[in-house]
């Protein structure tokens, strides 16, 4: 009953991409944790929780070095939801993993999916974490949220459809390795899977590409090339997904 739709499930990049715009743009209210009062923000959380969290002594006065502690934070969030992007989908490859459709062509239990059955997905979850940092708070707790929910329900729709297509070995494949948490060591063989990382690299464009901007722009704490950066990073690896290989058609 929690799995996503077929309709979800097929324009997921458009309702992923409509809540990220939400929680950058919406009115957000922003409830301080030192009073009871309501304050209408634009100010990130970057700012604002190291703020909040100074006032009520839990930190000591914001300075340029929190801020950096911050933006390190960020940092380390996308760039690991970066790797995790471009390693599965060297893997599964980039023309599957943008497919509108599910795909079952063959049992994958190599690279990251010997870790974690939704490396992609995990992936997403922590680039969204990263992100959520240049939003402002209420838009960060709403996308985050959000993102969490619908990135499992995600997961539900596909084990399904991956049980039906390879039955007990899926089975098996899905009691040793967790669906999310990753484990530090494999449970099962590699399959010997050869990865595809130039075509991973341009799939996975955008992950990237918001790493980057954030790591070349972000330490000056102005916001506006951070947007325009990130903006112009999610229009061209739309454009670069017309070079990736077309996936099987389904049956």
């Amino acid at each position: 009953m929690f799995k996503a739709s077929p309709f979800e499930y097929r324009f997921r990049f458009a309702i992923h991409a409509l809540i990220y715009v939400l929680g950058f743009t919406a009115p957000w209210v922003y409830i301080p944790f030192v009073t009871n009062n309501l304050h209408l923000t634009t100010d990130s959380t970057m700012l604002v929780l190291p703020l909040s969290l100074a006032r009520i002594g839990w930190l000591p006065a914001y300075s340029r070095t929190t801020g950096y502690i911050m933006l390190t934070i960020a940092l380390l969030f996308t760039g690991l939801g970066a790797w995790l992007r471009i390693w599965g989908s060297a893997y599964v490859g980039s023309g599957i993993v943008k497919s509108s459709s599910m795909h079952g062509e063959a049992m994958l239990a190599d690279g990251p999916y010997r870790h974690t059955r939704n490396p992609l997905y995990l992936g997403t979850l922590l680039h969204t974490l990263g992100i959520a940092l240049l939003m402002p708070p209420s838009g960060a707790i709403f996308a985050v949220t959000l993102l969490w929910i619908f990135q499992f329900r995600l997961a539900l729709a596909e084990e399904p459809f991956l049980l039906t297509r390879f039955g007990q070995q899926y089975a098996t494949y899905a009691a040793k390795v967790p669906r999310f948490l990753p484990m530090f060591c494999p449970r099962v063989p590699a399959a010997g899977v050869s990865p595809h990382w130039l075509q991973s690299v341009i799939g996975e464009f955008y992950f990237l590409g918001v790493f980057i901007v954030i790591a070349v722009f972000g330490w000056d704490f102005n916001r506006t090339p951070l947007w325009q950066g990130i903006l112009i990073v999610f229009g061209l690896s739309i454009v670069l997904r017309a070079f990736l290989p077309k996936p099987p058609a389904t049956t």
